[in-house]
């Protein structure tokens, strides 16, 4: 069998993908910020039209590096999502509540999914945080309903669920209703989305942050 010739230097690969994104993936109009963002989210998935379907309220990745700045909580859907996001750029860890024992009992309870019934564990730290919706429509909705009724602001949300079923809607409605409930947002319209997307926009964020853009 012939050796494979492939590159084996990780920033050279990194900086390679970046360039080729870069022609690929129509960025005018978009901060430097933004670009990043848009960015990491296409490498995520591979496909350069996507970047057409990303939306960015107006201080979306101002509001997002000032709370990175200040250390101020992450809170994710799902442990993909916070297993995805480059640990080495963060001071504290991401919460998840997905997986806490009493999440089980209080979806049963409340008859709901149990990913809007996590969210209820999410009220002490709402305030001024990131959050990261990469997996469940359902917590999209549950969070909106929740500043609808007053809940405490994140600094962001990012926006991203995926699926058939809520996903596209959840998306639309965030997109919507952003500026009527004064929250910044970050989300990619349609029923595309997933972890991946939803951690690498943070990520871009976070590298952002720490001077490392493309």
């Amino acid at each position: 069998m012939q050796p494979y010739n492939y590159e084996l230097n990780p920033q050279t690969i990194e900086a390679q993908s970046f360039r080729q994104i870069r022609e690929l993936t129509s960025l005018d109009g978009l901060s430097p910020e933004q670009q990043q963002v848009s960015m990491r989210i296409v490498h995520s998935v591979g496909m350069p039209e996507i970047a057409a379907q990303v939306r960015f309220s107006e201080n979306a990745c101002v509001q997002g590096l000032l709370a990175i700045e200040q250390n101020r909580p992450i809170l994710c859907d799902v442990e993909m999502v916070r297993q995805g996001i480059t640990k080495r750029m963060l001071n504290q860890p991401p919460l998840c509540y997905l997986n806490d024992p009493r999440v089980p009992k209080l979806a049963k309870t409340l008859g709901e999914t149990r990913s809007m019934a996590a969210l209820e564990f999410w009220q002490p730290h709402l305030k001024e945080s990131i959050v990261l919706i990469g997996n469940a429509p359902t917590a999209l909705f549950r969070l909106l309903e929740m500043i609808n009724k007053g809940a405490d602001k994140p600094a962001l949300i990012i926006g991203m669920p995926v699926g058939f079923v809520g996903a596209a809607e959840s998306k639309q409605a965030l997109w919507e209703q952003h500026q009527q409930l004064g929250i910044e947002c970050i989300t990619l319209l349609g029923r595309q989305g997933g972890s991946a997307v939803t951690c690498a926009s943070l990520n871009a964020l976070l590298r952002c942050h720490h001077g490392e853009m493309y």
